[in-house]
């Protein structure tokens, strides 16, 4: 399988491609990226894996237009690793009709890539920042303790006590079903489907918000988000250049996965889907229930105009603060700021990032550079 080239500024930093497949046989993206290949070997650089959310990619990572995330980490002493796991929309396996669920990210996409990192930086502290649906897995896969010992982790939006509100729920259980009936995938770019296509009318009811914005892959991620009545970022937040290619940076959503999602979202916590499934029984059935087994530090990201996971991370800092006292646990609320903004947004490295780099700097052991 070949990866399609990540939308990064090459002349800023080096990048890494590694042929890596999870042990189910799942092809999956991996690449490590350095500031200068020749003189910097990153042996005194902590490791930071990036996870990207559901239909997005690592491009959002390495933006070319923006001051990216990449171009932050790097420039604090970091080493920064980027994982297309299976939902990316930089591998077919959204679009393709071999399934799979969260338990499969769980188990296999991130501690086997973690192993392999850990196998390759001697030692260093690994970090992990996860955004969105990056996160959800990656709880799984810590209560689990698929990945001990990890130096800190950035959730983004949300991690373990996903939350919507009342009317992306009913769109999720009503409107859900009758989607995933009909469609095994639910596209956004309408230049690919045409008007005369089937998914016109969810392309129409996108359209229908008094957004002024007149391109329909930005209605249908900004007033509909896919379907569910959300808001995925801040409209004015997002570089031109940015918001004219969001047709580049996201994908097709696949519906089969939308009963997990609303399983965790009715239960406001991370839930395995294969409870009587031998091969996921390394999973935790709850992961809230389970959240005993963290033993690092957790940084909870979010917007304060989050509009599709709302507040779901102050949630999960209550949560996990009253009832675990001694987990070194933050929350951290960016004025001004959506769900994806926060990441791709044209202001998050000087309004967002910030808050990254002074978290893994203070959990650190070896000494790093300021941003």
């Amino acid at each position: 399988m070949t990866l399609r080239p990540l939308y990064a500024p090459l002349d800023r930093f080096t990048i890494e491609e590694i042929p890596f497949q999870a042990s189910d046989g799942t092809e999956l993206g991996l690449c490590r990226v350095v500031a200068d290949p020749v003189d910097d070997d990153g042996t005194d650089r902590p490791a930071v894996l990036l996870l990207h959310g559901l239909t997005a990619s690592a491009d959002l990572f390495v933006l070319p237009e923006t001051r990216n995330l990449v171009d932050v980490l790097l420039d604090a002493g970091y080493e920064p690793w980027l994982l297309d796991w299976r939902g990316s929309c930089r591998l077919p396996h959204n679009e393709a009709r071999v399934r799979y669920t969260f338990d499969d990210v769980a188990l296999y996409d991130i501690p086997e890539s973690v192993a392999y990192i850990r196998g390759r930086i001697d030692g260093r502290p690994l970090f992990v920042v996860a955004h969105c649906l990056g996160a959800l897995p990656l709880a799984l896969s810590m209560t689990g303790g698929l990945v001990p010992d990890l130096a800190g982790v950035v959730a983004q939006g949300v991690f373990m006590t996903p939350k919507v509100s009342a009317s992306t729920r009913l769109r999720l259980h009503l409107g859900g079903e009758l989607i995933r009936s009909r469609w095994a995938h639910l596209p956004i770019d309408f230049t690919k489907v045409g008007l005369r296509s089937r998914y016109t009318p969810v392309f129409a009811l996108a359209s229908l918000s008094a957004d002024d914005c007149d391109d329909p892959t930005c209605q249908i991620l900004h007033n509909s988000a896919w379907g569910t009545g959300a808001s995925l970022y801040m409209h004015e937040n997002l570089h031109k250049t940015t918001h004219d290619r969001l047709a580049e940076l996201f994908g097709t959503l696949p519906t089969w996965v939308l009963p997990h999602l609303r399983r965790m979202e009715l239960a406001h916590t991370v839930m395995r889907w294969n409870p009587a499934d031998r091969r996921y029984g390394q999973l935790p059935e709850n992961a809230l229930d389970n959240a005993d087994r963290i033993d690092c530090p957790v940084l909870l990201l979010a917007g304060s105009d989050n509009k599709i996971w709302l507040d779901s991370n102050e949630l999960c800092y209550d949560i996990l603060s009253s009832r675990h006292p001694d987990l070194d646990v933050r929350y951290v609320e960016v004025p001004g700021y959506g769900h994806m903004d926060p990441i791709i947004g044209r202001g998050a490295a000087l309004d967002v990032f910030g808050h990254i780099i002074n978290f893994l700097n203070e959990r650190s052991v070896t000494p790093t550079r300021q941003p």
